[in-house]
């Protein structure tokens, strides 16, 4: 049975830096594994540019970022392609160290794995970092009524069809949702010469980033409507077309506004759901808002040794955000096997837990175990709010205060704590948005 030190479930941005990080610090023994064909993860169907900007300090398309990674992973470190982890055992197993002068005993994790080029094979670590990404949410899960046609697809589907398979869905589009996926495809059909008709948003805003609507959507003057939703989808065989209807404040559809679409392609992009399913049977502790683990600012888990990162986590905007939690959690990976390999204990952690005040539905990490290095925060808002105030704090003391002119639910936003300010911490971390007059009273 093979040992590693590190095992990096998922080859994609997150899981390749993870892997090169972990790899730069002194860590040779690493495996990466990976279910589809090649390494990369999305990025490879996404062809579109404004990758990098952030991570390499220049605009990139999706596969020349992961290609940048993978150049470099290539004969450094392991990996297993079109394979798939089935099962994760993170109970502590103790086994005899290979020096017996020492007599070492650690504790390892277990990850089985189904492949056609390896059949079953176990193989175990010292240390995991789950780097599995997120999935799409689909019609299922939407209840939309009506039949069952072919011409129902979600828009990363889409994507992949065009960008990789050379397919084109169909002639006349509707996309339901504004996601950032949603409105990139609609830029792309178009290109491609299909007709798109319309993006309804049950939302008075859209969920994807303002640059995506302006170049994606208003630039193709593609009609986009807030406020509304498919009510019914039409069609035996193949998708006729769709019956759209506004919304109400309760999002309720108002049956007077209906009126009927052509189409023969519903795109849905109706967001992204962090992938997960084998983390939550190995007894990692989830977050129920962000449907990923529980970390703290070294992207630690809540089991000894398996760290999480990338949209694993929560869903990110921008691909340069992944990859710099990945660089986090290899970092942190490599100082557990660090410690295991010189027999030092991991001190005792501080355990602050770090919560969402009000009009903030998230915040990771969700907890804070040392005070001693520049804290990263990240969070989304439950609305779209104008002139505000981002506030930390922590019982009656205030760490730090950003007024910003506008914030958005699509639209991810980060606060960096200094170690000083961290030290002000008293109990519980809390990062709320107060209205401009709410701080004045």
């Amino acid at each position: 049975m093979k040992r590693w030190d590190i095992v990096i479930v998922g080859g994609g941005p997150a899981g390749l830096a993870a892997a090169l990080q972990a790899h730069t610090r002194g860590i040779e023994n690493i495996l990466v594994i990976e279910r589809d064909i090649h390494l990369g993860g999305i990025l490879q169907q996404c062809i579109h540019n404004g990758f990098g900007l952030h991570h390499f300090k220049e605009e990139l398309t999706g596969p020349e970022y992961a290609q940048r990674f993978i150049d470099e992973i290539e004969g450094k470190i392991d990996y297993l392609l079109d394979a798939m982890v089935v099962d994760l055992d993170l109970q502590e197993h103790d086994f005899q160290g290979v020096d017996d002068s020492e007599n070492l005993r650690e504790k390892i994790k277990k990850v089985s794995v189904m492949s056609p080029e390896l059949g079953y094979q176990v193989f175990e670590t010292r240390s995991l970092i789950l780097a599995t990404g997120c999935r799409e949410r689909t019609r299922g899960a939407l209840l939309i009524p009506g039949t069952r046609p072919a011409g129902i697809f979600t828009a990363g589907s889409v994507q992949r069809f065009v960008n990789i398979e050379g397919y084109l869905p169909g002639k006349k589009a509707v996309i339901l949702g504004s996601g950032d996926i949603g409105l990139i495809m609609a830029r792309r059909l178009t290109l491609e010469g299909i007709d798109v008709k319309l993006i309804c948003e049950i939302m008075p805003y859209s969920s994807g980033l303002t640059r995506n609507i302006v170049q994606c959507v208003e630039n193709f003057n593609i009609p986009i409507k807030y406020n509304h939703t498919i009510s019914q989808i039409h069609g035996r065989h193949r998708v006729e077309g769709v019956s759209v209807c506004e919304v109400d404040a309760e999002r309720r559809i108002k049956p007077e506004t209906e009126f009927f679409v052509e189409c023969d392609t519903l795109l849905l992009s109706v967001g992204l759901i962090p992938e997960n399913e084998i983390s939550l049977s190995s007894g990692i502790l989830m977050d129920p808002m962000t449907s990923g683990p529980l970390i703290n600012e070294s992207m630690a888990s809540s089991i000894e040794g398996v760290f999480a990162c990338g949209n694993a986590v929560h869903v990110h905007d921008l691909v340069d955000f992944v990859s710099e939690e990945g660089i986090k959690a290899g970092d942190a990976a490599a100082d557990y096997i660090a410690s295991m390999k010189n027999g030092k204990k991991e001190s005792e952690a501080l355990r602050i837990p770090i919560r969402a005040g009000s009009r903030v539905r998230y915040v990771v990490p969700q907890f804070l175990d040392t005070k001693k290095k520049n804290i990263k925060l990240f969070f989304r808002v439950t609305e779209e709010i104008k002139n505000c105030y981002i506030n930390i704090e922590s019982h009656t003391e205030q760490l730090r205060s950003l007024k910003k002119r506008i914030v958005k639910p699509g639209e991810m936003l980060q606060v960096e704590l200094s170690p000083e300010q961290l030290l002000k911490v008293q109990g519980d971390l809390t990062v709320s948005i107060d209205l401009a007059q709410e701080v004045m009273d």
